[in-house]
């Protein structure tokens, strides 16, 4: 794999290849509210920021998260489970890479004009194979949706979900996070990026599928859209990943009196303080280990940071940043 593209390993992103992943705050209000108008509102902000990337000169392209969006397709399928059929996980991640990909088209066209840098914005509705014997498969763990009482949980367990409780919050369902091992859709959002376009793909980390029989199928399962970022970034050949999350850098030691913001650093760091449990699970965990991925995969440099600091982050000189 050749790593280097026009803008070669200068100092500025302009003509490089930058895959940004944007959490799923980029695509709700900052109370959380995940509304049709506060996802609009929020994902309008957010590509003024991409914008500015692109119209620079870099070649951009785009994941992001889908939680709220498929726990709100949940909480539907939930209500009206009586009326019409309840439709699986996978179809679920579908439909949202669809819906949020329609939405940062136009975001993102709009604002590239008021820019006067037209170009053409596609969305990749992708698949990600997963292995269907990952450890995941028989002890799910990722939490999905919302929280609800016991009885709710019990008539959804009777169906054959997993569900489990989180203290005084309630129950809320879990199913499996496979690791992603290869982004199938890449090669079309390979050919659109080099043809100039700004690409959206392997939205929620894509859908996971499992190869069955010789035939690729859906499965109940959550692919973490960090992980499978670094996979896109890799295929697409690109120099840069940033990870767009709602804090300013990874942190070590966080919750303790020793806390202290991550600045520059290696993968040889952050492969010890991963080891050392200073990133949670849940939440920063995978972003670490993305970035540390990417730039031990032959990435020139990857950052997590907050959106505001986007533009900062790609240039190496904001947020979490590590370079080869």
């Amino acid at each position: 794999m050749t790593w280097g593209h026009a803008g070669g390993h200068g100092g500025t992103p302009g003509g490089e290849r930058i895959l940004i992943a944007l959490g799923g705050n980029a695509m709700t209000a900052p109370d959380g509210s995940a509304t049709p108008d506060a996802q609009a509102a929020a994902i309008e902000a957010a590509m003024a920021r991409v914008a500015d990337l692109a119209a620079a000169g870099a070649r951009v392209a785009l994941t992001h998260g889908n939680g709220p969006q498929v726990g709100n397709l949940l909480i539907k399928n939930q209500l009206a489970a009586g009326v019409v059929p309840p439709v699986p996980l996978d179809w679920c991640g579908a439909q949202t890479q669809a819906t949020v990909g329609v939405m940062i088209m136009n975001a993102l066209e709009r604002a590239l004009a008021a820019r006067g840098a037209a170009r053409p914005v596609s969305t990749v509705v992708t698949r990600t194979l997963v292995d269907a014997s990952d450890p995941g498969f028989a002890a799910p763990a990722k939490p999905i949706g919302r929280y609800f009482p016991e009885a709710e949980a019990r008539r959804s367990m009777a169906l054959g979900q997993v569900w489990k409780r989180f203290g005084d919050r309630g129950w809320r369902r879990v199913v499996a996070s496979p690791e992603p091992q290869e982004i199938l859709d890449a090669d079309a959002a390979a050919v659109l990026l080099e043809a100039g376009h700004v690409v959206v793909a392997a939205g929620g980390g894509g859908v996971p599928v499992v190869r069955a029989d010789g035939a690729l199928r859906g499965v109940e399962a959550v692919v973490d859209k960090d992980l499978a970022a670094q996979l896109l970034a890799r295929r697409l050949e690109a120099t840069t990943l940033v990870i767009v999350t709602d804090v300013e850098n990874a942190m070590t030691g966080f919750g303790t009196p020793q806390a202290r913001p991550l600045h520059r650093t290696t993968v040889a760091e952050l492969t010890g303080l991963a080891a050392a449990g200073h990133f949670a699970g849940g939440s920063m965990g995978p972003k670490v280990e993305a970035v540390r991925r990417f730039v031990a995969g032959g990435g020139r440099r990857a950052a997590i940071a907050s959106l505001a600091r986007l533009g900062d982050a790609a240039h190496g000189k904001a947020g979490t940043v590590v370079e080869s």
